[in-house]
């Protein structure tokens, strides 16, 4: 053999050891070791090649997260100096375009009962409340009838709804949208009959302790045959949930819209509201200019303007995608019905300011840590009887030496109280641990609650005619978010969103 022939047998090989070790991320083999993916020969570690994106579920927004200024945007008129501002970092996320709908709620309630048929009981606790309709002094008593179930409020926002049902609402999304996910694709046939522990709960899918009706599962590469969804396969979306108190606020303000150009930071103008200027008119000159931009009580006794020039259209709340959204596209960021959201209220926002620099990037104040059960072997134990895997809060004795938390309850974590005195509800306080943050004026409150920053709180048990909510999601991989890649199964082919005054 030549030498130059040597040579290029050495390059040669040398070449087939690089491309097999390097840093090509398209490569069917780790970049570390060389060893293959998706062969039965090399133990059939699956790594998705053509993951595509998270999937844009229904009716979310991706937000783009970003830092910005939290808290009060306008005078603090009620001195209670509730929310300081200070500067956070929200991560990207997904919020709802608009406000969970009647029409929406009832399709829960009605799988609910469908579905459940052996616990009533958790159809009943699903309804909301329409007595809050009800009072002493004002004849609003058809609306405890009507306006929940008649058909003419069906894209009104739900009402009369508390946080523990907004949140078992989430949880209901989930599994809905992640089973028609798996339908879509070809791996399940839908099963609108399931009964009771026979539903299609997401966890216990992954989990492996519901199969349904399978048409046909995905590969299995380590044994030739065949296998369910994992969560690795990236198939299935994240959580539905309440967003937290930052979330809701840095999209109502949606202060993209005011950068200067897409080529450096700079955001030109504050905001008040969730729109521009100081006034809840439009301003731009046209033929819209004047209108009022949310619905909400513009004085004593006005809650809609004078008759043959109604100015919002709305004696209470009005259609969800009602007046202009704002600049990430979301309806009544402002208006209609104020919202829940998941934080714990207390006074001096959701940090205290000495430890704010510790906590400003995603702040929340909520956390209560839990886990799955589990049994002997580490597998979770066997789901409850509505399908539902089993889970259990974590204590001080679970936690062990660990050095970022030291405690799975950590709602008063920093709140300002004496460690040995919780707060006195009842005597000194209406605020405890079941103090939910709620956010965003209604129909019935004056302009200055409009503000993203103004902030009030409800017990979590309790609902109001002037109180609604929306989902968010979170956002995993890149923040920006999909850009070309695929990953939407549910957008309709050409459909655009109206944009339109009510």
């Amino acid at each position: 053999m030549s030498i130059k022939l040597k040579f290029a047998c050495v390059y040669l090989l040398s070449g087939i050891l690089l491309a097999s070790c390097g840093g090509n991320k398209n490569a069917a083999s780790d970049d570390y070791t060389g060893w293959k993916y998706n062969d039965q020969e090399w133990g059939g570690f699956e790594k998705q090649n053509e993951y595509e994106g998270q999937i844009n579920a229904p009716n979310l927004v991706l937000i783009e997260g970003g830092t910005f200024t939290m808290g009060l945007t306008d005078q603090d008129v009620t001195f209670e100096w509730n929310g300081i501002p200070r500067r956070v970092t929200v991560s990207s996320f997904y919020m709802d375009e608009t406000e969970v709908s009647n029409s929406a709620y009832r399709l829960y309630l009605d799988w609910t009962k469908r579905s459940y048929i052996s616990y009533p009981q958790v159809y009943r606790d699903a309804l909301p409340d329409t007595l809050v309709w009800r009072e002493e002094l004002s004849f609003n008593e058809p609306f405890v009838e009507t306006y929940f179930r008649h058909p003419a409020y069906d894209d009104y926002p739900v009402v009369g709804v508390n946080w523990l049902q907004a949140r078992d609402y989430s949880n209901w999304r989930t599994d809905r949208v992640n089973e028609m996910l798996l339908i879509k694709r070809g791996i399940l046939n839908p099963s609108p009959d399931g009964k009771d522990s026979d539903v299609f709960v997401t966890d216990s899918y992954l989990s492996g302790q519901y199969q349904g009706n399978v048409r046909k599962n995905l590969e299995d590469k380590a044994t030739g045959g065949e296998r369910q969804v994992r969560s690795t396969d990236g198939i299935l979306v994240p959580d539905y949930r309440l967003p937290t108190e930052a979330e809701w606020e840095y999209a109502a303000l949606a202060l993209q819209g005011n950068m200067e150009s897409s080529k450096d930071e700079l955001i030109t103008d504050r905001k008040i509201y969730p729109w521009n200027g100081n006034t809840a008119r439009y301003q731009k000159r046209n033929k819209d200019q004047g209108r009022i931009l949310a619905n909400f009580k513009k004085g004593r006794g006005d809650y809609m303007g004078v008759a043959g020039r109604l100015n919002d259209n709305a004696h209470i709340p009005g259609p969800v995608r009602s007046y202009i959204p704002n600049d990430f596209g979301l309806y009544n960021m402002a208006g209609n019905v104020s919202e829940w959201v998941e934080d714990i209220y207390r006074p001096l926002t959701s940090q205290t300011l000495r430890d704010a620099e510790n906590h400003d990037l995603n702040p929340f104040r909520g956390n209560r840590f839990e886990e799955k059960i589990l049994d002997e072997e580490g597998a979770p134990v066997e789901k409850d009887s509505l399908g539902r895997i089993r889970t259990r809060f974590i204590d001080s004795t679970d936690v062990g030496n660990r050095d970022n938390y030291a405690s799975g309850d950590v709602r008063d974590y920093n709140d300002g109280d004496i460690e040995e005195v919780d707060y006195e509800y009842g005597v000194h306080t209406l605020i405890n641990d079941e103090s939910r943050v709620i956010k965003g004026g209604s129909w019935a409150d004056r302009l200055y609650w409009l503000s993203p920053g103004a902030r009030r709180y409800k017990d979590e048990s309790k609902g109001d005619r002037s109180l609604g909510f929306r989902c968010a999601m979170t956002r995993v991989g890149g923040a920006s978010g999909n850009e070309d890649a695929g990953g939407n199964m549910f957008k309709e082919k050409g459909r655009k969103v109206k944009r339109k005054y009510k």
